[in-house]
């Protein structure tokens, strides 16, 4: 076997042994549960999903609000949501004037209403910026969700719903991060449009 070879099967197994943890563990799943029904609600009540991360989890960030504002797998009206990622301007100009760590804090204090969920994600649950969307999120009475990692790090103080991805390495807690997403979404446009899961 080749040393390339060695390591996607090593990969698939570290992958595939986080998942099965996950697929275990029910109170993990329950906050899940809980989480779909904040953001099915707030869509319900007129609010918008506004998501953020660092590095691979900013990615995650987008994929997921264009998950939301295009489609999933079937054709539906578009939902509204918003990756604080993506625009340059207001992140240098937030980061220059005021610091990186409130990148996303002022955003959501420009942006988010009461009706609105803020969804941040951490591997390391540590984030500076997301640490202070969430303090942000609680003075405002905004709801807030987080997918971390490892024991959650500072997140779990500060979220409303805390779900804590299995995995030892950052690439396996992203992956898992990658299925609750593309979960999410699922289940809030299966209940939203009544498709049939």
């Amino acid at each position: 076997m080749s040393q390339a070879a060695r390591i996607i099967c090593r990969n698939l197994e570290r992958s595939i042994e986080a998942k099965n943890e996950l697929l275990q563990n029910t109170e993990t799943q329950a906050e899940f549960a809980r989480a779909v029904d904040v953001v099915l609600n707030s869509y319900q009540q007129g609010g918008r999903l506004y998501v953020a991360g660092n590095g691979g989890s900013a990615a995650d960030a987008q994929h997921l609000a264009a998950e939301f504002v295009s489609r999933l797998a079937r054709d539906r009206a578009p939902l509204p949501a918003e990756a604080l990622t993506t625009d340059s301007s207001i992140i240098t100009a937030i980061g220059n004037d005021y610091g990186y760590d409130q990148i996303f804090s002022r955003q959501i204090a420009g942006k988010l209403t009461s009706n609105d969920v803020f969804l941040g994600i951490t591997t390391s649950g540590n984030s500076p910026n997301i640490v202070k969307a969430l303090q942000v999120c609680r003075e405002r009475n905004i709801q807030s969700i987080v997918f971390t990692g490892h024991d959650g790090g500072k997140v779990r103080e500060w979220s409303d719903i805390c779900i804590i991805a299995p995995g030892k390495l950052t690439s396996q807690i992203q992956e898992v991060h990658l299925v609750l997403e593309h979960t999410l979404c699922e289940c809030v446009e299966a209940a939203l449009f009544d498709f049939e899961l």
